[in-house]
């Protein structure tokens, strides 16, 4: 339900939508993860929609929760899967947290923690932001004996949480006590998504399962920056002169891609090469309904060419 009305039924996309689509939207945003890579292998026909997506003269940009890379670092993934994509298109959920902390002042004098990978930390040190933790703790481990007592950095100001492959008991308790004992430490999560394509074979447990643990150890909400949050908009819409009735967000994840197109007023697109299936998109308890959906962002090519 919206604004208390059903939601609008979800379309096929069809030729007719498909040109109808192109026609009445300037810029195209891309999930990554799912939409344009499964782990390091670059999906079917990505290649050739992108490119055809630029010779009709759409701005393309890449919109991931995926916190492991900077920016730098998924600019280089892109090269190496053989596309062409600059920084300034790249807009991940690690930029947005170093990008939130810096639009709301963020005392120099005071440090980060970070339950994350590089990408975080390299996010961190190009705003200027002094930070700690990242994976040299995952090498750290505690041993639970009579009157052991944990010390953190009573300077840290905020704690960021995001997808971890090295997330542990010493990180969960490093980043609680910040929280809990800093006076005024903020808590932020990159995003809460459960799982993602981490590889080309599987789902694996995504940044919410170390939000959630954090979370429950505090008993605290984070503040979340990456989608469904509109931060990344408020960003993106600062660096191009768009509107985003004339922006289709395409996503294969319900819950982040398609709820942060609709929070912010785009066209949206599921694509079924990812996280969602079918069934769950037309299962009647699911409440929220993508514009259209297709197999892939390789279907464009073949609709518009029909």
């Amino acid at each position: 339900m919206a604004n208390g009305l059903p939601n609008p039924p979800t379309g096929l996309l069809t030729a007719g939508a498909t040109r109808s689509l192109v026609d009445s939207v300037d810029a195209f945003l891309f999930d990554c993860d799912g939409v344009i890579w499964k782990g390091d292998e670059l999906i079917e026909g990505v290649s050739e929609t992108l490119d055809l997506l630029r010779k009709l003269g759409k701005k393309l940009v890449f919109v991931t929760n995926n916190s492991r890379k900077s920016r730098r670092q998924y600019s280089k993934k892109f090269r190496a899967l053989g596309l062409e994509v600059t920084e300034e298109e790249i807009f991940t959920s690690s930029f947005a947290a170093a990008m939130f902390l810096k639009l709301n002042n963020f005392s120099p004098e005071k440090k980060v923690y970070v339950v994350g990978e590089d990408g975080i930390l390299e996010e961190l040190r190009l705003a200027g932001f002094d930070c700690l933790g990242g994976p040299e703790d995952g090498k750290k481990n505690i041993l639970l004996e009579a009157n052991f007592y944990f010390e953190h950095d009573k300077s840290v100001g905020a704690v960021i949480v995001g997808l971890d492959q090295y997330f542990n008991y010493y990180k969960m308790q490093y980043a609680s006590l910040c929280i809990r004992e800093n006076p005024g430490c903020l808590f932020i999560a990159t995003n809460r998504d459960p799982t993602g394509h981490m590889t080309s074979a599987q789902e694996w447990p995504g940044a919410g399962t170390m939000v959630a643990a954090v979370s429950c150890s505090v008993q605290k909400e984070p503040i979340v920056v990456g989608k469904p949050s509109s931060f990344l908009m408020d960003f993106l819409l600062k660096s191009f002169n768009l509107e985003t009735s004339r922006m289709c967000m395409v996503g294969d994840r319900l819950d982040t891609d398609i709820l942060f197109g609709q929070n912010t007023g785009c066209k949206t697109l599921l694509v079924l090469s990812g996280v969602t299936s079918l069934p769950e998109l037309q299962d009647a308890s699911n409440t929220i309904h993508p514009d259209l959906y297709t197999n892939s962002v390789y279907d464009l090519v073949g609709l518009l060419q029909q």
